[in-house]
């Protein structure tokens, strides 16, 4: 039971772990293939974007 008061605690790192899931779901749903290649799960998770923002 959540106290009263609204003392909500967020974590955002676990939110965004959570949309990140999310994300691969709708694309695993939504593939025509039975498993996600690497690369798709590259595209869906942005990772090449976040290798280009960091300069590697």
């Amino acid at each position: 039971m959540a106290p009263v008061g609204g003392t909500a605690v967020q974590d955002h790192v676990a939110l965004a772990e959570i949309e990140l899931c999310g994300e691969l779901i709708i694309a695993a749903s939504a593939a025509d293939e039975e498993r996600l290649s690497l690369e798709s799960i590259d595209e869906v998770l942005k990772v090449a974007e976040e290798r280009d923002a960091s300069g590697r």
